[in-house]
């Protein structure tokens, strides 16, 4: 059975950091590329980073680049995202994702940016 279980979020301030982990089990994780879909209230679900499978290629969403940082481990099956300089359109639901569409999805973690 394929899991995908994110942690790691909570509430911050704007300028804040926050580091989300995704521990990944029941798959060839070290096969796959991954990646970090987040979806806001009343908003499209959306893409903000992925990671190849042997980590040597990163890819960002405009809205994020410069702050976050995707990173994987693979002898530990976990995935994880950097998130500096945060700001308050950075909130919603943060998952772990692979798969054509990123349609395998965790059941995320929940980043609230407010002051």
């Amino acid at each position: 059975e394929v899991q995908l279980v994110e942690s790691g979020g909570g509430w911050v301030q704007p300028g804040g950091s926050l580091r989300l982990s995704c521990a990944a089990a029941g798959f060839a994780f070290n096969e796959q590329k991954m990646g970090w879909v987040r979806q806001a209230p009343g908003k499209e679900v959306e893409w903000i980073a992925s990671i190849t499978a042997n980590g040597a290629g990163t890819f960002y969403a405009d809205s994020v680049k410069g702050r976050f940082t995707i990173s994987r481990d693979n002898a530990a099956n976990a995935l994880y995202l950097q998130m500096n300089s945060l700001v308050t359109e950075d909130s919603g639901m943060y998952r772990c994702a692979y798969g054509t569409g990123w349609h395998i999805r965790g059941q995320g973690t929940q980043v609230t940016v407010s002051s």
